[in-house]
């Protein structure tokens, strides 16, 4: 596998400078997300030429940092039309930029049928679903024009809450440019941690042949809910989990998430330990 870290989980530094800092803790690619990364101007669609494009990736190449997955998590699913034309509008601007940057896919969640962003039961309803499959069918098309993947990620709060919704969405747009993130930490929840490793499986089961990216962080149990923390901080079953990335997804991009500077490295020697015992 190759190991990789969020660009805004590393102490900031204009991009030229961010770039090296990855490579020197040891990772051969990144996810970033532009907003949350570049703060030298404002990154919006305006300001993604294709001259930003090239920067970024000879950046990148002079450093043997690769972009695993540029981020646009934008809600989908937001009920006003106009804002999910807004939305839909960046989407196409971020397929367009990464067919130029030529970084690994584009990636997004799957989100909610509210204005907040926030859980709520409807979520989890077919009307959900179906309407989240409507309203990521254009941006597939977009994918599909640019020579893009764009990669969903399932997340027990949002719309595409397990494998089985996941795999629907998967046959239904039914596009080689439809992907998956698979971050097994992002499909627990109270009611389901004890049955990780059954998700896991079931996960590797019905979304094997196209997961492009994994997402790597560990959960402890707060309250009524789940609290996300770095790799070797908490109670993933690593070892299931590589075992199935070593037997699957050879050199596979793994992302860290939920680092922070003082513990990336550790984090990142503790997933590499494991999975070179296995």
């Amino acid at each position: 596998m190759q190991l990789g870290i969020r660009a805004h989980d590393v102490a900031y530094a204009p991009f030229e400078k961010l770039v090296p800092a990855i490579r020197d803790q040891g990772f051969t690619c990144m996810h970033i997300a532009l907003s949350k990364s570049i703060r030298e101007f404002t990154p919006g669609i305006s300001a993604m030429t294709p001259g930003l494009a090239m920067y970024m990736k000879r950046i990148c190449a002079q450093n043997g940092i690769d972009i695993a997955v540029l981020g646009n998590y934008l809600n989908l699913c937001h009920p006003d039309p106009e804002e999910y034309r807004r939305i839909l509008k960046k989407y196409v601007a971020h397929l367009r930029f990464a067919s130029i940057l030529g970084c690994g896919v584009v990636g997004t969640e799957t989100g909610a049928c509210n204005e907040e962003y926030r859980f709520e039961p409807y979520s989890h309803s077919e009307e959900a679903l179906k309407t989240f499959i409507e309203r990521l069918q254009p941006a597939v098309e977009a994918a599909e024009r640019f020579g893009v993947i764009l990669a969903i990620e399932p997340v027990w709060k949002h719309i595409v809450c397990d494998p089985k919704r996941a795999r629907r969405v998967l046959d239904e747009i039914d596009s080689p440019n439809l992907q998956i993130i698979f971050d097994p930490v992002n499909l627990l929840c109270r009611d389901n941690m004890d049955r990780q490793d059954d998700i896991i499986r079931e996960s590797f089961d019905l979304l094997c042949e196209d997961i492009a990216v994994v997402h790597l962080k560990d959960f402890v149990p707060e309250g009524e809910d789940l609290k996300s923390v770095e790799s070797g901080a908490g109670q993933l079953d690593y070892p299931l989990l590589l075992k199935l990335i070593r037997e699957h997804k050879p050199y596979v991009q793994c992302t860290m998430e939920d680092t922070r500077p003082e513990n990336a490295v550790r984090a990142r020697k503790y997933v590499q330990e494991i999975y070179d015992n296995l």
